[in-house]
């Protein structure tokens, strides 16, 4: 369903653009992606609302069929991208699964500023993004997919979750009309 109006108090969360994550090969340029959220971020915070720069720092202990998860990354891997031009206000936080929301405070952070909507936006769509997305969701919150400011590694699964997931659980938009609304 597309965006019909932004609550009073949205929270922007930017998923996983981080150094290690943007090198990746992707379905659309993650250039693309960090420029659109940084536009996100910047008018976000023009209107004193919550900005969220989330990064990913180890995985989730079970074992899967891709084989073992024991991740160690180079120096600066998890280092937000600079475009994203963090700022003191914003809230960071750094994730130890897919999602942002699990094992982490950002349900809490978020309701203690009074956030009711969630726009999301980021890098990967099947992972970190419809990670994030589910909870938020299930958390209660009201969501938007900014479309254009997500990719995925994967062209047939990102075209899944956008095409079967998303419009199950969230209003999807482009960022102009994200920023139109603001």
């Amino acid at each position: 369903m597309p965006l019909t109006k932004l609550d009073p108090t949205p929270a922007l969360v930017i998923i996983d653009l981080q150094k290690g994550i943007v090198s990746m090969p992707t379905v659309h340029p993650t250039a693309e992606i960090v420029a659109r959220a940084r536009q996100l971020a910047k008018a976000f915070r023009k209107r004193d609302l919550p900005v969220v720069l989330v990064n990913v720092s180890g995985s989730a202990p079970g074992r899967t069929d891709a084989g073992p998860r024991n991740l160690s990354f180079p120096p600066d891997w998890t280092d937000l991208v600079p475009e994203l031009d963090h700022q003191p206000t914003d809230i960071t936080v750094t994730k130890q699964r897919w999602g942002a929301f699990l094992g982490t405070s950002l349900d809490a952070d978020l309701r203690q500023r009074g956030v009711t909507q969630v726009v999301l936006v980021g890098v990967a769509t099947t992972a970190g993004v419809e990670s994030t997305a589910r909870s938020a969701y299930d958390l209660g919150y009201n969501l938007v997919l900014v479309l254009d400011a997500i990719t995925d590694r994967d062209a047939d699964a990102h075209r899944n979750a956008i095409d079967k997931t998303f419009p199950r659980i969230a209003e999807t938009a482009n960022t102009e009309d994200v920023l139109k609304l603001l």
